[in-house]
């Protein structure tokens, strides 16, 4: 699927851009890969983790850029989108900003990839995005709903546009995790509700639902992986079990459970074994594209309470050992 395809990635000094091109690189053969990122020195320490692979270019650039985006799509035939403001707080403070990167910044790519003849874009989302309440939800579901759209967009062009969607990810920066290990030395977990739970995938993970994305995408699905959920107490006792936790309340912009799939947005999607597609509710759709899926029944909704899978604390400090 990705042998002799130029890809780049968005983002790609992240911690899902650095995984996604290890594993590319050591299971397909690409002609080339791009990272695309901002930080120069977020560059020069990748290239020499990755001993300057012959394969790897680096440019720097930003997705606000539309100018550097048309040029370092040329010849790019699938572009993987992981660039975004991502911290709720951050977000929250910093409005305009976020908007410019994930909604302007989303544009931006869909123009790109549309007059550059990519063949494929997939935009990585987040269960932030599902009945957002905070800033960074909200620019992630317009970005959402401006990649289903580039598929109408691109009219008689080639270029396919489909969004992933998932969880916390295991390992990233922006993660609690690497919070509560750091608070652990201090014998206290700040907790922000004991009754809260989030869903958690690995990066490894991650990686393998873009690939499945990119193999069975038609052009304005979102994918959601079928991904466990864990209460944030039972995490503070996998990696600190000694330590003594403390409710400090919830932040601004802040859940007491994520979701994936709404009830609204059920009454679209299709089940498969270890997915769901959320398919595109306009008339261009043809419904025969996930005809081997199952429909759901009404009034489900995919949320970190009500979930089927559930991580327990051993399961945890196993996955957390791994990282």
């Amino acid at each position: 699927m990705l042998d002799n395809k130029t890809i780049l990635i968005t983002g790609g000094t992240g911690s899902f851009g650095k995984k996604f091109t290890r594993l590319i690189l050591n299971k397909c053969n690409p002609q080339k890969v791009i990272v695309f990122s901002r930080g120069e020195l977020k560059q020069a320490q990748m290239k020499e983790k990755f001993n300057g692979h012959p394969k790897l270019r680096f440019f720097i650039g930003n997705v606000r850029d539309k100018d550097r985006l048309y040029r370092a799509f040329d010849d790019v035939d699938i572009v993987i989108h992981a660039a975004a403001l991502k911290r709720v707080p951050e977000c929250e403070y910093n409005p305009f900003e976020a908007v410019k990167t994930n909604v302007l910044g989303a544009q931006n790519i869909i123009n790109a990839s549309i007059d550059q003849n990519v063949e494929k874009v997939v935009a990585l989302s987040t269960d932030k995005a599902a009945n957002p309440i905070n800033l960074y939800g909200a620019t992630k579901l317009c970005s959402d709903k401006l990649f289903t759209a580039g598929n109408a967009y691109a009219g008689g062009k080639k270029t396919k546009f489909s969004v992933v969607r998932y969880g916390n990810v295991m390992g990233s920066r922006g993660s609690v995790i690497p919070l509560f290990q750091d608070q652990k030395k201090e014998g206290k977990i700040t907790i922000t509700d004991p009754r809260m739970t989030r869903f958690w995938i690995t990066l490894e993970e991650a990686v393998e639902m873009v690939l499945l994305t990119l193999d069975e995408m038609q052009g304005g699905e979102i994918f959601v992986p079928k991904i466990p959920s864990m209460k944030i107490t039972d995490l503070a006792k996998a990696i600190a079990p000694e330590a003594e936790q403390e409710t400090i309340g919830i932040r601004p912009g802040e859940k007491l459970h994520e979701v994936l799939i709404s009830k609204s947005d059920a009454r679209h999607t299709i089940e498969f074994e270890s997915h769901y597609v959320i398919e595109p509710d306009f008339e261009w759709w043809n419904d025969d594209n996930n005809a081997s899926g199952n429909e759901l029944e009404e009034g489900f909704k995919y949320s970190s309470d009500n979930n089927s899978q559930w991580l327990d604390i051993e399961e945890m400090r196993n996955r957390i050992k791994k990282l």
